[in-house]
């Protein structure tokens, strides 16, 4: 009997009887590394397509090149990534078109932002990290939560691995817990940038089974894009 004096009834399962679980999202891993300098951004993330423990693809390119000037890095749900990919090619195609002229950074970043936010009630299960050059020629990185907040910021890592990546660039970019005066510290070049991505997902591979395979690696500059590729462990 129960304090209010009814009696609690088992909860009887009824024979043949199935509740099926659906999810509408679906994680399927990826990690993404951005950092700006003063005329340049690298963007890079990994290719491993993969769901539970199951590897879909081992070379799935995750940056989407939405301009000369602009890279937009996006995880997660991979079927969510395609169709807000798609929706953000399809409204700058039409922006070109309308206006004659490429949208700038700045304002993709803004449209993106926008973009998202419509689908607050139901949003894109994404990872985005957006980079370019904006209006004054220098490398900027934006980030965004999965309502659309976005924070323009230096240097900034995302995805399944993201807790592991920021803190080497907190160390590596950003200079935290570094006892070295300020003419002490190593320039942020374009090489070094890239050294740094690279061994952030190196050391990232070794703890996260969904990052892995290679990364694509994305210099962006005035005069163009520059792609590279690292090879990672593929186990």
């Amino acid at each position: 009997m129960s304090s209010l004096g009814f009696e609690q009834f088992p909860d009887y399962q009824v024979p043949g009887a199935k509740h099926p679980d659906f999810s509408p999202y679906e994680s399927n891993g990826g990690s993404i590394v951005a950092i700006a300098g003063d005329d340049f951004v690298v963007i890079a993330a990994d290719t491993r397509l993969s769901s539970g423990y199951n590897i879909h693809s081992r070379n799935q390119s995750k940056l989407f090149k939405l301009s000369p000037k602009t890279v937009l890095g996006s995880t997660g749900c991979w079927a969510d990534t395609l169709s807000l990919t798609g929706l953000m090619k399809v409204r700058m195609q039409s922006y070109e078109h309308t206006h004659l002229r490429t949208m700038t950074t700045d304002a993709v970043a803004q449209m993106l932002s926008i973009t998202m936010y419509n689908r607050r009630f139901f949003p894109y299960y994404v990872s985005n990290i957006l980079a370019g050059i904006d209006k004054d020629g220098k490398g900027v990185v934006y980030s965004y939560d999965p309502i659309g907040h976005c924070e323009r910021a230096t240097y900034r890592a995302g995805g399944t691995a993201g807790t592991l990546l920021q803190p080497v660039l907190d160390n590596q970019i950003g200079h935290k817990n570094i006892n070295l005066a300020a003419d002490e510290l190593p320039p942020l070049t374009k090489e070094r940038a890239v050294a740094v991505a690279s061994d952030t997902f190196i050391s990232a591979a070794e703890r996260d089974i969904y990052t892995g395979d290679s990364v694509l690696i994305n210099v962006i500059t005035k005069d163009g894009i520059e792609e590279k590729v690292l090879q990672l462990r593929q186990d």
